[in-house]
């Protein structure tokens, strides 16, 4: 009888532990997701501290129930993270598979351990069924947008990368908080653009104004020099090609400008107020179309976890 009650215990230890290391594996893929996004330096080493600790916590989990294959697996892990560890060196494609595949190898070494696929819980959604749906969803013809806005095929290919790692099924509300997460930022994009482009345009009529102090002109173009880095910024976050473009041109024009005292002709400075609302318009329909493809992807998901 004791020999059966301390097998009935590992047993439990066992499943506890396959519950808790897929909460982990899902947190480290959607951390190394979002760190090959290039997110801001302050957010690059919270994901990098966030992936040291799950793998951290993962292998002296396993170290407790004697799992030394994941224990070592996940010792395996840390140099790789390390390689992706400084937000101003340019990591590569290689550096970044080579991670993916690694808890890949965590994965596989969990199932032949303890015998048991890691599977998400109540939650788990099979990936390769989603994906199914998702590439279902993306030849629907309302998911071909002109803006270039695809949350579709970025969620397809995250998706993807995580089959080639050996993960068989997800949490869904690992989807449910990339969403949560791709939205808040184009929103707050989106509330800079809002707020800042008048500003810049109040600027361009003090450099059209005749006459006016050089005082108040180097005044308006260091605030919209400061405005213009934000949303340069901004876009650079949510992935905003075109717009990473124009306000980085923007930033070096008003850069001469200000450093040179060059003067610009007033068709010109009309030309820069029209791009100007010409690029807030499309920012506000880039996040439209945003949101359109959010709403689809979340009716995709289990409505009991909606």
């Amino acid at each position: 009888m004791a020999a059966d009650t301390a097998d009935e215990f590992q047993k439990e230890l066992v499943d506890l532990f396959v519950e808790e290391a897929d909460e982990w594996l899902q947190n480290l893929h959607v951390a190394l997701d979002e760190l090959e996004q290039g997110p801001a330096p302050e957010r690059h080493g919270e994901l990098i501290e966030m992936m040291l600790t799950g793998v951290t916590n993962l292998g002296e989990s396993a170290a407790t129930i004697n799992l030394r294959d994941i224990m070592d697996a996940c010792i395996a892990a840390f140099p790789l993270i390390e390689v992706l560890k400084d937000p101003l060196k340019a990591s590569s494609v290689q550096d970044f598979f080579a991670l993916c595949r690694q808890l890949g190898h965590i994965h596989t070494a969990l199932t032949r351990a303890t015998g048991l696929s890691v599977q998400g819980g109540r939650s788990g959604l099979s990936l390769r069924e989603f994906i199914r749906a998702l590439q279902e969803l993306e030849e629907h013809p309302s998911s071909n947008i002109p803006s270039g806005r695809n949350h579709i095929r970025n969620l397809i290919e995250q998706m993807e990368k995580q089959v080639q790692a050996g993960v068989e099924r997800i949490d869904v509300t690992v989807i449910q908080d990339y969403l949560v997460r791709v939205a808040e930022a184009e929103e707050s994009f989106l509330k800079t653009i809002d707020e800042r482009i008048p500003e810049i345009f109040r600027m361009v009529n003090v450099l059209k104004a005749e006459g006016g102090e050089a005082c108040s002109l180097k005044v308006a173009l260091e605030a919209s020099l400061q405005d213009v880095v934000r949303l340069r910024e901004g876009a650079q976050q949510v992935n905003a090609g075109p717009a990473v473009l124009f306000f980085t041109g923007l930033q070096s024009l008003l850069t001469v400008v200000a450093q040179r005292r060059v003067h610009l002709a007033a068709t010109r400075l009309e030309s820069v107020k029209a791009r100007l609302h010409v690029m807030g318009e499309a920012a506000r329909q880039w996040v439209e179309h945003g949101r359109a493809q959010r709403a689809a992807i979340g009716q995709l998901l289990p409505v009991s976890h909606s």
